[in-house]
């Protein structure tokens, strides 16, 4: 891979030769170690009651990939692992998507999400170039919302895709293409910002560009290695050279 641009050592930035950035018509934002990031355990305790009220199972989440996964990806691995039968996961998913998403909005006030650096600045350039922003993310859209709303940046964008009923990375995206289209016709090209590997390899299988922003767990290196159509330290890094 070779880097089109050039840049101080401070910053962290490629960009695939050939590829412009901020030329697509649409931009669909991952929210977790993009976005933002909870350092809080609202998000993850809302799990626990789920398991606990719906089956009556103590599932931990310990070991699961969480990360680039979805929540209902979240859900089923910690209740496989506990023995639980997928045909009863489906039959009670319902239920407990819904005590999960009750959960974190009675607990809203104790979210603490942290804006990832210059996302703000990112969202606002894009806007100003007439962009279409919107959110497809693996949480499930009450607690997406929430966090984002917590956050103050719930406003800047259109339209979301979550998981529920979609499970899958590649159906989240697949459907927030379909929603960038509707509002701006079938010939609009849109661009995935995620920050993990299961981003770019989502992105990817849903014919999708993709930018990765090391502003979650995977460190500049590792995202690179999934060869992203840009790869930066952080939103900082994408626009120094705007």
């Amino acid at each position: 891979m070779s880097s089109s641009t050039t840049l101080p050592s401070a910053h962290l930035r490629y960009v695939r030769s050939g590829f412009c950035w901020d030329r697509a018509d649409a931009y669909l934002f991952d929210i977790d170690g993009t976005l933002l990031n909870c350092r809080d355990s609202v998000h993850s305790r809302a799990f626990h009651h789920a398991f606990q009220d719906v089956l009556g199972v103590a599932a931990s989440l310990n070991g699961l990939v969480l990360h680039g996964n979805t929540d209902i990806g979240i859900l089923r691995g910690a209740l496989r692992r506990e023995g639980v039968a997928d045909t009863l996961i489906d039959s009670r998913m319902n239920a407990i998507v819904e005590r999960m998403c009750a959960q974190v909005l009675q607990e809203r006030e104790q979210l603490e999400p942290e804006i990832c650096p210059s996302i703000p600045e990112l969202l606002s350039c894009l806007r100003e170039r007439g962009k279409l922003l919107g959110v497809a993310s693996g949480n499930l859209e009450p607690i997406g919302w929430t966090k984002l709303e917590r956050a103050g940046l719930r406003k800047a964008f259109s339209f979301a895709s979550f998981a529920w009923p979609r499970e899958s990375r590649v159906e989240i995206f697949q459907e927030g293409v379909t929603l960038a289209q509707e509002r701006l016709g079938r010939a609009a090209n849109v661009c995935v910002v995620g920050d993990t590997p299961a981003d770019i390899q989502a992105a990817r299988a849903a014919g999708l560009p993709v930018m990765a922003l090391a502003t979650g767990i995977y460190d500049f290196s590792a995202l690179l290695a999934h060869e992203p159509d840009v790869c930066c330290g952080s939103a900082t890094d994408l626009l120094v050279l705007r």
